[in-house]
C-alpha cells in the first residue's frame, strides 16, 4: 500500500491485537486522540470502550469484520504477508505523533517484529507502549527531560557507537554497541536532562511509562 489513508494534524494512536491495558490506551489517547486499529486491534479497542475511526490490515484476526463494515468506520484491506499489520498501519498514517498500544507482550515474535519496524521507520515520531514501559527509536541525537533516578535502557538493533552521552550514571559515549554485543540495560538518570547521540540509526530507547509525556513532546517536536 502506497497511499496515506489518514493524514492527521493530531497525534494518532494505533491499537493492535496484543496486550493493551485500559490505562495504556487511555494514556496514549490523551496525547494522540485519533484512534486507528490494526486488524484485530479493533476488538481490543471496543473491549475498552473505544471505536476506531479506521481499521487497517489483512483482516485475518478481527472477530466480526461485517459488524465494522456496516458501521461508519473505515475498513481498509491491505493484502500481503510481507508486512505486519503494524507496518501496514504505519504506511497508512501521516501524523505528528504516533503511539502504538497492543503491539508488545502478547507474542514474542510479534513484539520483535514491531521493534524491527520502529527502526525501519527511521526518524518518524513513533513510540510503542507496554504495560510499564515504552520504547522508541533514536536515529541520531536525542535530548529529553527526565526525573533523576529514571531507568533508561538502550538496546541496539544494529551496530552503533555512542557519540554523545549526558545525564546517565554510566556514560555510553564512545561505546560500540550491537545486538549480541554490548547493550545498555537498566542505566539510570543522575541529572534531569538526558542527551544521547549515536553515529547511525538502530538504537532503541526504553523508558518508564511515566516518561510518556516528555517522550511525546520530544518526538512530535522532532517531526516538525
Amino acid at each position: 500500500m502506497s497511499k496515506v489513508l489518514i493524514n492527521s494534524t493530531d497525534g494518532v494512536t494505533l491499537v493492535g491485537g496484543g496486550l493493551a491495558t485500559r490505562d495504556a490506551l487511555s494514556a496514549a489517547l490523551a496525547l494522540a486522540p485519533r484512534l486507528i486499529a490494526a486488524d484485530g486491534g479493533a476488538d481490543v479497542a471496543l473491549a475498552h470502550g473505544h471505536r476506531p475511526t479506521a481499521i487497517v490490515g489483512d483482516f485475518d484476526s478481527i472477530a466480526n469484520l461485517e459488524y465494522w463494515r456496516k458501521s461508519d468506520v473505515i475498513a481498509e484491506y491491505v493484502k500481503g504477508q510481507d508486512t505486519t499489520d503494524f507496518e501496514k498501519c504505519l504506511a497508512a498514517v501521516a501524523a505528528p505523533l504516533i503511539l502504538g498500544v497492543g503491539f508488545l507482550g502478547a507474542r514474542l515474535d510479534h513484539g520483535l517484529a514491531a521493534l524491527s519496524a520502529l527502526v525501519a521507520e527511521g526518524a518518524r515520531p513513533v513510540a510503542l507502549l507496554g504495560e510499564g514501559d515504552l520504547v522508541f527509536h533514536c536515529p541520531g541525537a536525542l535530548a529529553l527531560d527526565l526525573p533523576v533516578g529514571s531507568v533508561v535502557s538502550l538496546f541496539p538493533m544494529a551496530p552503533v557507537r555512542g557519540v554523545r552521552s549526558a545525564g546517565l550514571e554510566w556514560s555510553v559515549e564512545g561505546l560500540a554497541m550491537a545486538p549480541g554485543g554490548r547493550v545498555g540495560t537498566s542505566n539510570r538518570m543522575v541529572a534531569t536532562r538526558l542527551e544521547l547521540a549515536f553515529d547511525g540509526p538502530g538504537m532503541l530507547v526504553i523508558l518508564p511509562m511515566a516518561a510518556l509525556g516528555a517522550v511525546a513532546k520530544t518526538l512530535s517536536t522532532r517531526a516538525r
